[in-house]
């Protein structure tokens, strides 16, 4: 289901539902080791929900986070992932984007206030999903999943 025109306030549930019910391997783009960042609270509850989380953080490449090896960039990762979730600002999810669409991954999700109508338009043409300026933790939590 593509979303032809981007307003990233009104995302209908179906949408939101479909990509967190068949998206069980995630990037996480800005993954921290403190456990008081943002990042780190959603790769913990959603490795608590069953999806698995692979951290991506140039600084802490080859380190682990919550028993998962750091990689530095998405194209590191040895493996397909379904969709990537970006915890850095808006004008750095633009080359985040580009990463996604060039490894091939289904989905890009940018957290709360992070919005690039540019490059979510890069990826809706490339056949990607997008959501942006929300978190799939509180979006798991409001449409009861897992």
């Amino acid at each position: 289901m593509a979303i032809p025109n981007i307003n990233n306030d009104q995302y209908p549930d179906s949408y939101i539902h479909n990509i967190l019910e068949s998206m069980p391997v995630i990037a996480l783009i800005g993954a921290s080791q403190n456990p008081a960042r943002p990042s780190h609270g959603v790769m913990r509850f959603m490795q608590d929900r069953g999806y698995r989380v692979i951290p991506v953080n140039p600084s802490l490449a080859g380190e682990e986070i919550l028993g998962e090896k750091v990689y530095a960039n998405l194209k590191d990762i040895p493996e397909a992932i379904d969709m990537v979730d970006i915890f850095r600002n808006s004008e750095a999810a633009s080359a985040a984007v580009d990463d996604a669409i060039s490894i091939g991954a289904e989905t890009v999700w940018m957290q709360l206030k992070i919005i690039n109508k540019k490059a979510a338009q890069r990826a809706l043409d490339a056949g990607l999903k997008v959501v942006m300026n929300r978190c799939p933790l509180f979006e798991i939590k409001r449409l009861n999943i897992n």
